[in-house]
């Protein structure tokens, strides 16, 4: 096995289990040198050549089409949520919560699915297509002829979403100079979006084309055409998505993919290609790359059993301090995916709850606020993503205040009694909820090797669909009206925000591996 070049001129701590970098001096997050020292070597090579490449017009491109991937995922959820009672109404089902734990397995689904296959056959088919599944099967729910129907259209247009957000964090981070890895906290802004989207729009077709959830008379087509209109709509509006995806950009397979492939021209190739295009400089050559060795960590010997799988897994606990960072993250997003779906997939029986007891029961009311509070979604990403470069912050630090901030706001919700309170409230924890979670979503990433990312990723996100499927349950068998969810969440929060303060890496000012 080869050894690193001393011309990368770079010290590597070996303490403890010689696993973390633990001075600002070493400028990669973790070290793997013990566990592939050609790995560590080519994309310490591969960082320094993006660094001096810097942030180009492609960048700027992925972070709008990337975005997108955001914006889809948060709209269907509320599409689905939004729509879940008047669809009810019209076909009355036998487990009125059928329809969110198909879409959350769905997600589930899709996320192990394409976070797996994005390490194998690369990130490249799903990048290009995930969004496209999403938008046809979005408009085909609209004209679902029963419950049963539209449940399964809308867990298939989540499977590609669901796919498509694992995606999103991870082909932008490994096109992302050093510099501007706080871009990732920033991306999440598109969640707000998307959800500010599907409020937007359902308020007027939901407020003026729904019939009573009461019973008090027939539900139809002729008077409960809303949430048909709104799946029409939103659905039309990601299919314009998913082909700007395809004719705004060319996107190239990620280098650091290419790299874990054993591509060493390839990644060559795509530096060159991409630092020609936009003037830049790129001094890394294929001599340099090979020069470090091969690589014999990221695949098994047959990609195509299930023993592939097994590598991916088990690259996330190679060391010790990253099993332990690998587990916390999971747990992480296990926490948010319950606490997030508790607060937001039941706010609209929340809100409307809480505007009746301070003499608001006007529909008109509840959908407007609705949009501002999911409006004040986007406000969040923006501030983590300024915090989070600082030093005093960090990312542990950003996570941290944002999760205890929405814990201390959900505890003060309880209380409200007047209008102005209660949108005041939800607008304050949507601010501060996101805070916490675009973080967490770039944080992710950030410390998961290239090679392992993912299946990694894909695992999180996993965990947190999964959580959203035990709310689904917990609102089918208790009132989602009453302030218990609130209280749940708080302290959901509060467990988010103390294993941010405990994580082993801070990636700020680090490089990805």
């Amino acid at each position: 096995m080869s050894t690193k070049p001393d011309e990368m001129g770079k010290s590597q701590q070996e303490e403890g289990d010689n696993d973390l970098n633990t001075t600002q001096s070493d400028p990669q997050i973790v070290a793997i040198d013990n566990v592939d020292t050609a790995l560590a070597a080519k994309m310490h090579l591969v960082n320094v050549a993006i660094d001096e490449i810097g942030f180009t017009a492609y960048h700027t491109k992925l972070f709008f089409l990337n975005g997108f991937g955001y914006g889809v995922d948060s709209l269907l959820l509320f599409l689905m949520s939004i729509s879940a009672d008047q669809v009810v109404t019209q076909y009355p089902p036998k487990f009125n919560r059928g329809a969110q734990l198909g879409f959350y397995f769905a997600l589930l689904v899709g996320a192990l699915f394409w976070g797996s296959t994005a390490d194998i056959i690369g990130r490249k088919w799903a990048f290009n297509f995930s969004l496209l599944t999403s938008a046809i099967f979005a408009i085909t729910a609209g004209a679902a002829p029963n419950y049963a129907g539209w449940s399964t259209l809308v867990a298939v247009s989540a499977f590609g979403s669901g796919g498509n957000l694992v995606l999103d964090t991870t082909v932008f981070l490994e096109y992302l100079p050093s510099d501007k890895q706080w871009l990732l906290t920033l991306l999440a802004g598109w969640w707000g979006v998307g959800q500010t989207v599907a409020g937007l729009i359902a308020w007027p077709f939901m407020a003026g084309y729904s019939c009573p959830t009461d019973g008090s008379v027939p539900c139809t087509d002729d008077n409960n055409m809303g949430w048909r209109y709104l799946f029409y709509t939103c659905g039309a509006l990601v299919f314009v998505l998913s082909m700007a995806r395809v004719l705004v950009i060319r996107f190239h397979e990620t280098p650091k993919f290419l790299l874990c492939q054993g591509m060493d021209e390839d990644v060559i190739k795509t530096l060159h290609d991409l630092a020609q295009k936009h003037n830049r400089e790129c001094s890394l050559t294929l001599d340099q790359l090979q020069a470090c060795g091969q690589i014999h960590s990221a695949h098994a010997k047959d990609k195509a059993t299930f023993a592939e799988i097994g590598v991916h897994i088990r690259g996330l606990f190679s060391t010790q301090t990253l099993t332990f960072s690998t587990l916390l993250v999971w747990l992480s997003w296990a926490l948010i995916g319950l606490g997030y779906a508790l607060y937001y997939v039941y706010l609209p029986e929340y809100l409307a709850s809480r505007g009746a007891s301070a003499g608001e029961t006007s529909t008109y009311i509840t959908w407007r606020n609705y949009a501002i509070t999911n409006l004040c979604a986007v406000p969040g990403p923006i501030i983590a993503s300024f915090m989070c470069e600082l030093p005093i912050f960090g990312r542990k630090g950003t996570m941290a205040i944002g999760a205890f901030i929405t814990m201390a706001f959900f505890f003060g919700y309880t209380a409200v009694k007047t209008s102005a309170q209660n949108l005041g409230f939800s607008c304050a924890i949507s601010v501060s909820i996101n805070i916490y979670y675009a973080t967490l979503y770039a944080y992710t990433v950030e410390i998961l090797p290239s090679a392992h990312r993912g299946t990694g990723n894909g695992i999180a996100v996993a965990l947190n669909r999964l959580m959203g499927m035990v709310s689904a349950l917990i609102g089918a068998f208790t009132s989602t009206s009453t302030s218990v969810p609130i209280y749940v969440c708080a302290a959901l929060l509060g467990m988010g925000g103390i294993l941010a303060v405990l994580f082993p890496l801070e990636s700020r000012g680090r490089q990805s591996i």
